[in-house]
């Protein structure tokens, strides 16, 4: 795509209108997203109605994406780029690059969220600390051999792999 300044200025102007919309309705926090291709056409925008949904994983980045799957009926968006307010959280993240987004572009940086009290660098800093802080969630292995059974029967059957 020709990545202009003026295509992506007013993409991003779209993801900040719909984080106004759903942040003046106390649906969600100051997050807007788009998936656009990567021509420059516009297939989703969606903001973060975490608040709305009751649904921790209900953010700008994953509704972009879920609205822009079910439009493409696919869930591989290789050929999408993702536009955003704010630089994505690990969960956030990690949809990206489970999409197969291979380009993004954002707003402001995770410095910005935490510094009006979003954890983003926080949960960066525990994965980062081998997830070992068990003040923040504690975590065990179990029963690995039954799991592991479930994973070698999905392997033999030679299933589609995402």
């Amino acid at each position: 795509m020709e990545k202009t300044n003026e295509t992506l200025k007013t993409v991003m102007q779209k993801a900040i209108l719909e984080a106004k919309r759903t942040m003046n309705a106390n649906m969600g926090g100051p997050f807007g997203a788009a998936v656009i291709s990567k021509n420059g056409d516009l297939i989703a925008v969606a903001s973060n109605t975490v608040l709305g949904d009751h649904d921790p994983s209900a953010h700008a980045e994953i509704n972009a994406i879920r609205k822009a799957c079910a439009i493409k009926e696919t869930h591989d968006l290789s050929d999408c780029i993702l536009v955003t307010t704010a630089y994505p959280c690990p969960m956030c993240l990690g949809a990206i690059i489970w999409a197969n987004i291979d380009s993004m572009v954002y707003g402001c940086r995770p410095e910005d969220a935490e510094a009006i009290g979003f954890r983003d660098d926080f949960i960066y800093r525990f994965i980062e600390g081998g997830r070992k802080d068990e003040t923040v969630v504690k975590i065990d292995e179990a029963h690995r051999d039954m799991c592991k059974a479930l994973f070698d029967e999905y392997h033999k059957k030679n299933k589609t792999l995402y």
